[in-house]
């Protein structure tokens, strides 16, 4: 067979390609303006030197959301699939119960902030005065859990019906809203109070409550399919759940020893002082810009794939997937040569003053070239498994790869080996990386995730 035989089923039509498009860019953009906003964010804490206070006391609503994840992503396949067969009631009945869940676990790390608050921070960090400012950080932050996560949740419900303009138009409203507030409220421009850190915190509760209003109010005036009645999306019998926890549970398990293990790794590497902390927070802030390109790509992999599973149409989802591994090999070479040429002007864009973080900060950047780039990989697995339910391995490739391979590495790196260096650190546990995509793409390649899921419920 020649070559051009061999990469055939790799490449896709014009309409395919259109297609992937029209889904990911909306999607893509919104991730971009995200990140660039984000990064307008973080120099703002930056010029009152509170950015590992920010970071830390950002540690727990990031493990809300990646917990809450699990759940809004085990009720957007049934969503997607039921969106393919063309099954409204339950469309709507997948995304009540998705509701319910995202709320629920919204609330648990609401309250576990509210009452055990300092207690958390301090596993992450020992640095009194960071501290202190983390706490007055989170104690504003904590009621911005619940609309956040349901935010992420309707963002869900969006991509399963391919309406990716509507996140895009929100989501960016909602953080643009966020960095006008911050700037008054940290600073105390315009005779609003100088509230400090507490005011970046306040700025993200207030966006991010209007985004959801936001999204409640139009997708009920313009009648989207999956908004319904409250008893037509909230009316879900035993059966139902069972068939959606069947799916959803190795999901959430996953995105929480996700959580945890993302947590320690946070642990390792404050062990090697705020310095080490300050570069990373950066480092990581800047890599997020980057995340448009995975993000994009990643959404339209996820419903193109759920749509054409629930469909029925196998098959043809198999050369979809085929065809999405082709646009990770041509991206995520972009991607490294991006982040590789522009790392060192976008770190100068921040307020640092001390010569070893802004080093650290620029090789933690180059690093996340290699990353990021293997992640891409990464998420068009993981879209796939995904999107045909194949949950239990995805939590092994995801969590288990974390927690087997990226942890020990880096504990015995900091702990036994005493490396000083974050950004070496860093480079070394992107084997936990690699071994995820060897691994991936071997079960990736078995088909085992080709399922159409609407044939699990009567």
């Amino acid at each position: 067979m020649s070559l051009r035989d061999k990469i055939k089923p790799y490449i896709g039509t014009r309409d395919f390609y259109l297609k992937v498009l029209m889904i990911s860019l909306p999607m893509a953009l919104q991730q971009l303006l995200s990140s660039a906003m984000g990064i307008v964010d973080t120099m703002l804490v930056s010029s009152i030197g509170q950015v590992t206070a920010v970071g830390t006391a950002a540690q727990i609503d990031t493990m809300a959301i990646t917990v809450a994840f699990g759940a809004a992503s085990g009720a957007g396949i049934f969503m997607t699939q039921f969106f393919g067969a063309r099954d409204t009631h339950r469309q709507r009945r997948s995304f009540g119960f998705g509701l319910a869940m995202t709320t629920s676990i919204a609330l648990l790390f609401a309250l576990a902030a509210f009452f055990f608050g300092g207690t958390l921070l301090r596993f992450y960090i020992s640095d009194a005065t960071v501290l202190a400012s983390a706490s007055d950080y989170l104690s504003v932050a904590l009621y911005g859990y619940i609309p956040t996560i349901l935010m992420m949740t309707f963002s869900f419900a969006y991509r399963s019906i391919h309406k990716t303009q509507v996140p895009l138009v929100i989501g960016t409203s909602a953080m643009a809203l966020k960095i006008t507030l911050s700037y008054l409220l940290i600073f105390g421009m315009y005779g609003f109070p100088a509230l400090g850190v507490r005011g970046a915190a306040l700025a993200t509760v207030i966006a991010q409550s209007l985004g959801l209003l936001a999204y409640i109010v139009y997708s009920y005036r313009t009648k989207q399919p999956f908004m319904g009645k409250l008893r037509e999306m909230f009316g879900f019998d035993v059966d139902f759940v069972k068939v959606i926890l069947r799916r959803s549970s190795p999901l959430i398990f996953n995105e929480t020893l996700f959580a945890i293990g993302s947590t320690l790794y946070i642990r390792a590497f404050g062990s090697l002082g705020a310095q080490a902390m300050e570069s990373y927070y950066v480092g990581n802030q800047i890599a997020n810009l980057f995340l448009f390109l995975i993000q994009g790509i990643s959404t339209a992999n996820a419903a193109i794939l759920g749509a054409e599973l629930g469909s029925g149409d196998l098959s043809r989802a198999k050369r979809t997937g085929n065809q999405f591994i082709s646009v990770a090999v041509v991206f995520s070479s972009v991607l490294s040569l991006s982040i590789l040429l522009l790392a060192k002007p976008l770190v100068a864009m921040f307020s640092l003053s001390d010569p070893v973080v802004v080093l650290q900060a620029i090789l933690i950047v180059r690093v996340f070239a290699l990353r990021l780039s293997l992640r891409l990989f990464n998420v068009i697995i993981f879209a796939s498994l995904r999107a045909g339910g194949d949950s239990k391995f995805l939590a092994f490739l995801d969590s288990g790869i974390l927690w087997l391979v990226g942890l020990p590495t880096a504990f015995l790196l900091v702990s036994y080996a005493h490396v000083e260096s974050i950004a070496l650190v860093f480079l070394l546990v992107q084997v936990e990386q690699l071994v995820r995509v060897v691994i991936g793409l071997r079960r990736y390649f078995s088909g085992a995730w080709i399922r159409n899921l609407t044939l699990e419920m009567k």
